[in-house]
């Protein structure tokens, strides 16, 4: 059971592992792209692409779901990026059970977040965790976890890939210990819960009163999706990349969080609740991506500016 494309890898190494996988369960085809047309979703169009069934249900506690998946008899349902929370009915149906490859070392970040909540909250490490699903969300004990470091350099983007890679390999390691009863879960430590609820676009909006440091890594935890902007005078201006200011940038000029200190060369300082953050890429409203030497050549930004 999976969606996006974070879900086909996990799909591809169980069939390359030789486990049967006699079914996919998908979320239904939704309006995709610029032209809002219905298409099919990333876990779908691999799973024809092996010529596997594909079910699409509206509602999980549809009966004349409940029954087609019953009659599959599948041992073990896995579970990665599905987008729902399964109901007891689906819960009860394989023998193993249903496990779940959620990416994040549970029970931090718990949710349809996890990934973006760990750049954003500025952590040094994550990782995946196999565990058994119950009904509430991602509370069900662990079978295994799996660490990775959060790099500098990541972006939600790029952690996800590696994440879904890491997650394959645990899969593919505990599947068949846990549908032979061979490891025993763990139970989560409610204690040291944490959650990561599902992202908005307003989540993006840029508050120049933090610090450069958690601007930063807002803007690396919201890319691709759903990217980070802020307002500077009529236009919206998404923030693709940036960096936190050098030494001796924050100097020079009046103006609280928010206010242009310096635009000059490859970069537009910009003046925050604490330090400097330094505007790398940049895209005006209705218009391509582009860097900031080209944005300040077309926009003419100059110090004193401010960003809302």
């Amino acid at each position: 059971m999976g969606t996006p494309s974070f879900a086909i890898p996990s799909l591809e190494a169980l069939i390359k592992a030789g486990h049967e996988v006699v079914a996919v369960v998908t979320q239904p085809d939704k309006p995709r792209g610029r032209g809002m047309e219905k298409g099919a979703s990333p876990v779908k169009a691999a799973a024809l692409k092996h010529k596997i069934p594909v079910l699409e249900p509206v509602r999980l506690k549809d009966a004349e779901f409940i029954e087609r998946l019953k009659a599959l008899r599948s041992d073990l349902i896995v579970v990665v990026a599905y987008g729902k929370i399964l109901p007891e009915e689906v819960l009860k149906i394989p023998p193993a059970g249903c496990i779940n490859v959620h990416a994040s070392l549970l029970p931090k970040y718990r949710g349809a977040g996890p990934i973006n909540r760990a750049i954003i909250d500025g952590e040094k490490e994550t990782g995946v965790s196999i565990m058994l699903l119950d009904k509430g969300m991602d509370t069900g004990p662990v079978f295994a976890k799996e660490r990775i470091l959060i790099e500098d350099t990541d972006t939600a983007g790029s952690l996800s890939e590696k994440l879904s890679t890491l997650g394959v390999g645990l899969l593919v390691r505990t599947i068949g210990p846990i549908a032979e009863g061979d490891i025993q879960p763990e139970r989560q430590d409610e204690r040291l819960a944490s959650y990561a609820p599902l992202l908005k676009k307003e989540d993006g909006h840029i508050d120049w009163k933090k610090t450069s440091r958690e601007i930063k890594d807002l803007v690396r935890g919201l890319s691709p999706w759903p990217g980070t902007y802020t307002h500077w005078h009529a236009t919206l201006l998404k923030i693709h990349s940036g960096r936190v200011g050098g030494e001796g940038i924050e100097g020079g000029g009046g103006g609280g969080p928010g206010t242009v200190i310096k635009a000059e060369d490859d970069a537009i300082a910009v003046r925050c609740g604490e330090g400097v953050f330094e505007i790398i890429e940049v895209q005006p409203e209705n218009k391509k991506r582009m860097t900031a030497a080209e944005f300040m050549r077309g926009y003419r930004v100059k110090a004193g500016d401010t960003f809302a």
